[in-house]
């Protein structure tokens, strides 16, 4: 009864957060950024087109086309736009009469003008999700809902909470702290309900992810590093002179984000481990019980630590080929701020893992042997 009361509590606590979030940043956002509009369009007619096929890559055209562009949607829809569409090394979608895009509006010298923005994803995205959701459903059954309203309790946390009162000129260290915080604590109740292994893994990732974060403000501070050196920390501060984003205290708050997955995971698996062990055998002694789940907890934190470094590692790749395509010598490339922040990440957080694995294992016997005793009285 009491996890069908916390279930529907938490979707309450969603829904209320998508209404009043939307409604408090808007209090608080530039409008200068937010004077043009996307809209969906489809091209209708290829005008002219000046290509010529791409020296380096295959499949790909360089050069320009000018195409007419029907919008589909809003106020726009129906109306037909003449667009540049620029096929350059960067920025490059090659387009066909029928092809959906996005597309930006905006006013130049007093009449409406049009952009092609980027082709129409979303579509592909929701399809994606929607095998997700559907494998999750299919062999998790109820553990699968309890997952599908974690995660989007979790996504509502960050994107509802957390960005909005960094924005607003709040703490990332301390709010990040406490929406991991809440989306530990929730996560593991709707999945493990108000149960003693629900509590050990709690307390396991809270330490765990608490570690983690210490390791980044001490570490980044020695090291001069910061929010700024994230990827799109110098586009932020352009935006920062608008609001009051405290852009030093992101690095800790993508840090804590980034491990927290991994550290829950470890987490759960040595409390769970643990209930299963006393079920089995309930003599079990408290030190036999505790080497029990080093011993899982060992093979867990091999594969998850080296899930987290491949992580990090793979978000980094284009920089570690760029470093390996220009023949960098060591002191060069491990000094680069990316770099520098790439291992810090994958390592704080691995050590997070590592510290998870023992306190959970403490924990769970702790609580285990105690409620032993208590069932004897």
């Amino acid at each position: 009864m009491k996890n069908r009361i916390f279930s529907i509590f938490t979707v309450f606590t969603i829904v209320c957060i998508m209404i009043v979030s939307p409604k408090l940043s808007h209090g608080f956002k530039n409008r200068g950024y937010f004077n043009q509009e996307f809209v969906r369009g489809e091209i209708v007619e290829i005008v002219e087109e000046n290509i010529m096929k791409d020296p380096i890559i295959e499949d790909r055209y360089r050069g320009s086309q000018e195409v007419m562009v029907k919008m589909l949607e809003g106020e726009e829809r129906g109306r037909e736009y003449k667009v540049y569409n620029s096929l350059g090394s960067l920025s490059n979608n090659y387009v066909r009469v029928g092809d959906k895009g996005i597309f930006t509006i905006r006013e130049s010298k007093g009449k409406k003008v049009a952009w092609y923005f980027n082709p129409k994803r979303d579509n592909y995205l929701y399809i994606l999700g929607g095998i997700f959701a559907a494998g999750l459903l299919i062999f998790g059954r109820l553990k699968g809902i309890k997952s599908l309203l974690a995660l989007t309790f979790t996504g509502t946390m960050v994107i509802g909470v957390l960005i909005p009162m960094i924005f607003a000129g709040y703490s990332p260290v301390i709010w990040s702290v406490v929406v991991m915080v809440i989306v530990t604590l929730v996560s593991f109740i709707l999945i493990g309900g108000f149960e003693r292994k629900t509590y050990s893994a709690i307390i396991g990732t809270v330490a765990g992810i608490t570690l983690a974060g210490v390791l980044t403000l001490t570490f980044g501070s020695i090291m001069n590093l910061s929010g700024i050196n994230m990827s799109g920390g110098e586009q932020l501060l352009y935006i920062a002179e608008n609001y009051n984003i405290r852009i030093k205290g992101l690095l800790f708050a993508s840090i804590l984000i980034a491990s927290l997955g991994a550290i829950m995971d470890v987490a759960m698996s040595i409390a769970s481990s643990a209930n299963e062990i006393y079920e089995k055998n309930p003599e079990i002694g408290g030190g036999e019980l505790f080497v029990s789940l080093m011993n899982i907890g060992r093979d867990v934190m091999g594969t998850m630590t080296n899930t987290l470094i491949l992580a990090f590692a793979g978000s980094s790749l284009p920089t570690i080929m760029m470093i390996w395509g220009y023949d960098m010598q060591y002191q060069q490339f491990i000094n680069i701020p990316a770099i520098s922040i790439e291992i810090m990440q994958g390592l704080a957080g691995s050590i997070g893992i590592i510290a998870t694995v023992p306190l959970t294992a403490l924990v769970s016997t702790l609580f285990i042997k105690r409620d032993n005793r208590e069932e004897k009285e």
